[in-house]
């Protein structure tokens, strides 16, 4: 397999009163046509400003995005407009997201109106319905507006105007974050069922530990504007090696009451990340920091094969040195 799409050294700064935040810095990543890279992190590490910046929602401060062998990055608006139709996103909120005064068919219909890759209206309203089926949405909807529906049919709405111009790769910011479990069940399996079918590549935001298990083909875990450790989504859950990743899944709860996980309760204050230490930005509240990791920054480094980690106390047998 190759990289659809690929980072390099990828930063975005955003500049406040009190100096420069480190929003995403320096982050490496690829990943693989027709598979999820996870991304996960707890609120506020960067995570949807990643999918932002690869998307060009915002301009990258520095650094390259490869898309299908293409460096996007410096490209201007009318360059990269080619480009905007095969990077499309689906958005956290399925409601704030969907204009209240157009109904259903007007809002699926809006991508295909916007890019003018159909301007017959017969066309338009075919590839509506085809769209409608695909996702699940009944056709006696068509008519109706976002109000009258439920957080899942929203939802599919948002899944619908992504796939309208048939992309290569789609930014999911947190797609289930604000509907119920059951339905983010249907939401999760009808992801996966339309990447096994249209030949998908997805990046797949969120902070839910359990949901990105089941969907992601990679996990990403990333820690104040930076990746901290990359591996298969098996291997993570089956040898954590960074201290804040063994944090993150000691918090995942057991369906069961005769298990009992060890949950591992961080101390400290988050570092800030406006004008970072060139340090570890996790010392402030790891339980293993040392001298070491308060003098210097550590290296993304490769542990074993395909899982790389960002620590000091890692040692090369993927051991935490106490």
């Amino acid at each position: 397999m190759s990289a659809l799409l690929e980072t390099k050294h990828l930063k975005k700064y955003f500049e406040v009163p009190n100096g420069t935040l480190h929003a995403v810095d320096d982050v490496n990543l690829s990943i693989e046509k027709g598979s999820t890279l996870g991304v996960v992190g707890e609120s506020g590490c960067g995570k949807s400003t990643l999918g932002k910046t690869i998307m060009k929602l915002t301009q990258p401060t520095s650094g390259e995005i490869w898309f299908d062998g293409v460096n996007i990055a410096p490209m201007s608006g009318k360059e990269f407009k080619p480009y905007r139709y095969q990077i499309q996103m689906i958005f956290q909120d399925p409601y704030a997201t969907l204009d209240p005064r157009m109904s259903i068919a007007q809002l699926i219909a809006e991508p295909l109106e916007v890019s003018k890759t159909l301007t017959d209206r017969a066309q338009i309203d075919k590839r509506v319905d085809e769209l409608m089926e695909l996702v699940g949405l009944a056709s006696r909807l068509k008519n109706s507006y976002p109000h009258e529906l439920d957080g899942g049919r929203r939802q599919r709405i948002g899944v619908a105007r992504a796939l309208a111009l048939e992309p290569k790769f789609i930014v999911c910011d947190e797609p289930v974050s604000a509907l119920d479990v059951s339905i983010q069940a249907q939401i999760l399996n009808l992801l996966q069922d339309l990447q096994e079918d249209m030949g998908l590549t997805y990046m797949f935001i969120t902070h839910d530990m359990s949901v990105v298990k089941h969907i992601s083909t990679e996990i990403a875990v990333m820690y104040l504007g930076q990746v901290i450790e990359k591996c298969d989504a098996k291997e993570l859950f089956r040898n954590t090696l960074h201290p804040y990743s063994q944090a993150l899944l000691s918090a995942i709860p057991i369906p069961s009451i005769h298990v009992e996980r060890k949950k591992i309760l961080l101390k400290g204050e988050l570092s800030s990340p406006i004008n970072p230490k060139p340090c570890c930005r996790f010392a402030v509240r790891c339980p293993y920091a040392t001298d070491e990791c308060f003098a210097s920054e550590p290296e993304f480094r490769e542990i074993k094969k395909g899982h790389y980690v960002a620590c000091h106390k890692v040692d090369g047998q993927g051991t935490i040195n106490k």
